[in-house]
């Protein structure tokens, strides 16, 4: 396993419970059991704060950390087309991707194929959230 894996995943300011959220979804990974449910508060089609809960392996955990990160002060629009993207790192296809999601090349590749299902897991559920 990759150690950049288990730093992120230990970054956990964001394994929060919040009570005035706007949206919220829960989602679980058919394949492995991961659970998720992730909080948002959006505001004029920005999201100002994230918080999540997980019963999940380490993978899932390192891409809701970085994922509750990054995302803040992020517009939706911006989000969607980031999130249409990340599948495709784990392809040979080149993706760009703007600056501000670049950490995620770390973990969404193809030394973590068997993985992908739960790396992906906490950006499926925030497009759930968001209904998009």
């Amino acid at each position: 396993m990759d150690l950049r894996i288990l730093e992120i995943a230990s970054q956990t300011e964001n394994n929060k419970i919040i009570k005035n959220f706007t949206h919220k979804s829960k989602n679980k990974n058919p394949l492995c059991g991961d659970e998720m449910e992730i909080s948002l508060i959006v505001k004029n089609d920005v999201v100002k704060d994230m918080g999540y809960q997980c019963k999940s392996c380490v993978y899932c955990q390192a891409s809701v950390s970085l994922l509750s990160r990054k995302i803040k002060d992020k517009k939706i629009d911006e989000i969607k087309s980031f999130i249409s993207n990340g599948e495709k790192l784990f392809d040979d296809v080149k993706t760009t991707l703007e600056k501000n999601w670049k950490d995620f090349k770390k973990i969404l590749n193809k030394k973590n194929l068997s993985r992908k299902e739960c790396l992906l897991l906490p950006l499926k559920t925030v497009l759930k959230a968001l209904k998009i």
